[in-house]
């Protein structure tokens, strides 16, 4: 047995064989062993410190870092490619290489004109978004170009709102490997972003660079290298009516705009953008406090909201750029061969809902004793269900036993099994690899959000076992209502704080839910933005440029452009955003 099987509760309880006894006895005799183990005592601690000696590394009380980032690389990682969470958090601070499969279909409205693009433009992964740019006098109609890729398509996906141009932070990253620093006076200097984008990633094989706004686009840098042209139509334009950038009442504006915002929705929540496939082993984040420790005091006192790139030191940055080239530089798959998206995804699917429930049953005011208890009863319900695979036998209780145990030490196994359940998989399934810095960073995000998870979920389920409201163990006397409503004030402080923390965007969402002539919808730039004038670059004769130069920067300090709140908009008209 290993040192680290030693410190496990090691209790081994008889169990008949089912083939000899009648089912029903089979589950007395389950029931019996449960209630024997629960006045079984853990093994004592050590007092030398060696590894059975928990109450340093899995102290209930013990918080994340003031300055951890798990959290933060976590929810960016699980995040990728997904619309939603990236519209609320414009200010991307991640950069993930990925492939384009060939058999994808893309899309480029343009001005009408003789040539389908070449080289250095745009095209849209969806045609409601492209057919914004297919413009054009209304005897000439515009140019729409159908494109599929022909072989496989090496790009670079920079996470957040990257498409939004203004100045605020949202193109940062990208700025940063096309120039070096960022430029917010060039916020609208798309050529030029282009053009330098496209030089620095030739010289790594990219073909292209992944981007987000009203939808995911992509910029091509070659369009005869990995892409055949399957039509090119000249089509009738939309007769879009803008007033400084924006959609008039007019109803025919309104539905396109509605339309190209209901495209998006297919792509806000998991898995997000699929024609686009990232390499996780590959992600760089200004959230990995070893790479980019300049921006560790930029963040002190601030919110998410407020996080930027800028104020990097040019040693990070030139840090963050190797790391990138060495990246970009090797096979595109992963070291280990994990398939992170998943292993992330799985610890949201298993947690969110049950702590989305949680929540709601703690929020709800009562006066009357025996709903309070019953809601309690049902929190404790949802805390036994989340830690059931964890839940060693040996580590519940006598009621007795655990009175005067105000830190809840008992319960230190099942919160110690819950993380390394979570790490163990992992473990093996990379046994005779060697991962990445990248996956190293994922892995450590992994374990500081599960960590926190279980710390919380434990420490909430150990106290209300302890203050009787089990229904699995319940209690020889009810609680009295007054200790139940101070258990669940500091369950609910407890929760607060660990849903704060980990901030998934999958928790924010209209409510109530919208009815079905609506959907739920998260103000994106440039829809509804009405900022300062600003001077734009010379237009160039194209629909892009077009369309820019009637398009209003925002003003980012100003209520929901600032912080998005969701709210339900009407998915037939009349419209309003």
């Amino acid at each position: 047995m290993s040192s680290a099987d030693k410190c496990r509760p090691q209790l081994v309880v008889p169990m008949p064989s089912t083939a000899t006894i009648p089912k029903a006895v089979f589950w007395i005799f389950l029931v019996i062993g449960q209630v024997l183990t629960a006045q079984v005592p853990l093994p004592p601690t050590s007092a030398s410190g060696d590894r059975c000696d928990l109450s340093g590394q899995w102290n209930l009380d013990e918080q994340p870092a003031t300055n951890a980032t798990g959290n933060l690389v976590f929810e960016t990682a699980n995040s990728l490619l997904q619309h939603w969470a990236n519209t609320r958090y414009r200010n991307g601070h991640t950069i993930v290489p990925g492939t384009v499969p060939v058999g994808t279909i893309l899309y480029h409205g343009a001005i009408m004109g003789p040539h389908v693009p070449t080289a250095l433009d745009w095209v849209a992964t969806e045609p409601d978004h492209s057919m914004l740019f297919c413009m054009g006098e209304v005897k000439s109609g515009c140019l729409h170009v159908t494109f599929v890729v022909t072989r496989p398509m090496k790009v670079l996906y920079f996470d957040g709102s990257s498409a939004a141009l203004f100045s605020e932070g949202s193109m940062d990253t990208q700025d940063l490997m096309a120039w070096s620093e960022m430029k917010p006076e060039w916020a609208l200097n798309e050529y030029q972003r282009i053009e330098d984008l496209c030089k620095w990633g030739q010289k790594y094989g990219l073909n292209g660079f992944v981007r987000m706004q009203m939808n995911f686009e992509m910029m091509i840098c070659n369009f005869t290298s990995h892409m055949e042209v399957v039509s090119s139509l000249n089509l009738e334009t939309l007769h879009l009516k803008l007033k400084n950038g924006q959609p008039t009442e007019d109803l025919n504006t309104m539905h396109s705009t509605f339309e190209l915002m209901h495209s998006a929705s297919w792509r806000e929540a998991y898995p997000g953008e699929t024609q686009v496939i990232l390499d996780y082993s590959g992600l760089v984040s200004f959230y990995d406090t070893a790479l980019v420790p300049s921006l560790v005091p930029r963040r002190v006192g601030l919110e998410r909201w407020d996080h930027r790139v800028a104020g990097i030191s040019s040693e990070d940055m030139e840090r963050v750029k190797d790391r990138l080239i060495q990246v970009l530089e090797q096979p595109p798959v992963t070291a280990s061969g994990i398939d992170w998206k998943t292993v992330l995804r799985l610890v949201v699917d298993r947690y969110a809902s049950r702590l989305d429930v949680m929540q709601y049953l703690l929020n709800t005011t009562l006066d009357d004793t025996h709903i309070l208890l019953d809601h309690a009863e049902k929190v404790q319900r949802q805390l036994r269900t989340v830690l059931t695979p964890y839940t060693v036998l040996a580590a519940v209780p006598s009621y007795t036993s655990v009175t005067s145990d105000t830190q809840n030490s008992w319960a230190v196994p099942v919160f110690r099994e819950c993380v390394t359940s979570h790490m163990s998989s992992i473990s093996i399934s990379a046994r005779g690899t060697t991962l990445t810095p990248s996956e190293r960073l994922l892995l450590q995000a992994l374990q500081e959000t599960t960590r926190e998870i279980c710390r919380v979920a434990t420490r909430m389920w150990a106290s209300g076992l302890t203050a009787g409201v089990d229904p699995f163990y319940p209690a020889n006397k009810r609680p009295d209502a007054d200790h139940i409503r101070t258990l669940m004030d500091e369950w609910k402080k407890d929760l607060r704080g660990l849903m704060s923390w980990l901030d998934w965007s999958v928790w924010v969402k209209c409510r109530p839910a919208c009815n079905v002539e609506e959907i739920c919808y998260l103000p994106t730039w440039p829809i509804g933005f009405f900022p300062p004038p600003y001077d734009f670059p010379e237009s160039q004769n194209s629909a892009r440029s077009q369309t820019m130069e009637n398009t209003s920067l925002p003003d980012p300090n100003k209520g929901e452009w600032k912080r998005p709140q969701p709210k339900c908009i009407r998915r037939l008209g009349p419209y309003g955003f």
